[in-house]
């Protein structure tokens, strides 16, 4: 009886959880965050574009990735190369932002939920 009773208040527990997710836009949260810190690089035509491929332009653009393929595994912000570079997991001379101010721990946050719920082009 009290085991039955343990599983059914964990079920509710991750249900109650799970409904406290805020959704993350890519518009909204996602694309402001991309213009202020990553754009100046990422553009078509300037460095980070022409050493990479990675273009941040538009949401079709970010999910294309770079010359070497996807930068985002939609579900998986843990295993994103976007996600590592911005955590400073990568090697040093591939974190990200190079040029302009780090991200905060709460914009490298929003950008691992956002992919984490899907990477959606929201």
């Amino acid at each position: 009886m009290r085991s039955t009773l343990s599983n059914c208040l964990g079920i509710m527990l991750v249900f109650l959880l799970a409904g406290c997710e805020r959704e993350i836009s890519f518009s909204q949260n996602i694309m402001p965050i991309l213009e202020a810190k990553c754009l100046s690089c990422h553009a078509e035509g300037e460095k980070g574009f022409k050493a990479s491929g990675l273009s941040v332009e538009s949401y079709e653009q970010v999910m294309k990735g770079t010359r070497d393929g996807p930068v985002i595994e939609p579900g998986y912000s843990y295993f994103s190369t976007l996600q590592i570079v911005v955590e400073h997991r990568a090697d040093p001379s591939s974190s990200m932002p190079q040029n302009t101010a780090k991200l905060s721990s709460a914009e490298i946050q929003i950008i691992g939920e956002w992919i984490d719920q899907g990477a959606r082009n929201n």
